[in-house]
């Protein structure tokens, strides 16, 4: 007889209930109540040292919303997405739904090392103006380590799973991410991808994607980033690329340019709007 499978091993469709179970009780929580309200991306961004900050007139915070929004640019999810349409598909793991990205789940235990960096994108509705946050949809994001190994596909990490993760938006259609400063490898602007879903559900079924795109930093940040012990590698490929030329941003990056702030010591803080 085979050993019963415990609750961490069953997927994310076996998360999906005690997930939503925690979101209706949070809801009736609040009947009547003052609001609970967490630390924003905005708490964050106030208490870290500013080194830099650069963004498109798109990427600012969708607080009031415009007459008109494009939709967040559609990018390739190149070769190691690990959303199953290239082989593996860690949507389906259990784990997967966490914040912090840094640590491997499930079997593995690697850790991703580097500077540390804090990502918030910010999911709002493209045809209300970018003024509706899209409360409920699913986000997957995915980078790079600070060697430029990708987990689950990369000689030496094809065992690990860090640097991954998905989250649901909250009612500022806001996910937050705990990870590490990616690497610039060769031929490509340091970048992160990410997909967005209608909902956690639909995230276990890369077909149903709304939306996929890519991040991009700006320059005097990863030339401060990339001083720094760990991303000797990346100060040379990054020399040689520029986002004008890049093959993913050379079409246009204004609303993929995070802004972003802090120092080396403390840690970068990246902020996205994302029309869909």
């Amino acid at each position: 007889m085979s050993e019963e499978l415990h609750d961490h091993d069953r997927g994310l469709s076996f998360d999906l209930p005690t997930l939503q179970r925690r979101k209706m009780i949070r809801l009736l929580a609040g009947v009547g109540l003052v609001p609970l309200v967490g630390c924003s991306s905005d708490d964050s961004d106030n208490s870290a040292s500013s080194s830099s900050s650069s963004a498109g007139s798109s990427s600012s915070a969708a607080s009031s919303g415009s007459a008109e929004c494009a939709t967040i640019p559609s990018e390739t999810v190149g070769p190691y997405p690990g959303d199953g349409s290239n082989g593996v598909n860690v949507l389906k793991e259990s784990g997967v739904v966490r914040k912090d990205i840094t640590s491997s789940f499930g079997s593995a235990s690697g850790k991703a090392e580097g500077v540390p960096l804090t990502v918030t994108l910010t999911v709002v509705d493209a045809a209300s103006g970018c003024g509706t946050p899209k409360e409920g949809a699913a986000v997957y994001l995915w980078h790079c380590d600070r060697d430029g190994n990708y987990s689950l596909y990369s000689e030496g990490v094809t065992e690990e799973n860090y640097l991954r993760g998905v989250q649901e938006t909250d009612a500022k259609g806001q996910v937050t991410f705990t990870s590490i400063f990616p690497a610039c490898y060769t031929g490509r602007w340091p970048h992160i991808h990410f997909e967005v879903y209608g909902s956690l559900e639909d995230a276990t079924n890369a077909t149903s994607i709304t939306a996929t795109s890519q991040l991009a930093f700006a320059k005097d940040v990863c030339d401060t980033v990339y001083a720094s012990d760990g991303y000797d590698r990346s100060v040379q490929n990054l020399s040689q690329l520029s986002l004008e030329t890049d093959g993913i941003f050379s079409d246009g990056y204004d609303q993929q340019l995070a802004t972003t702030k802090g120092s080396v010591e403390k840690g970068y803080t990246a902020t996205l709007t994302v029309p869909v």
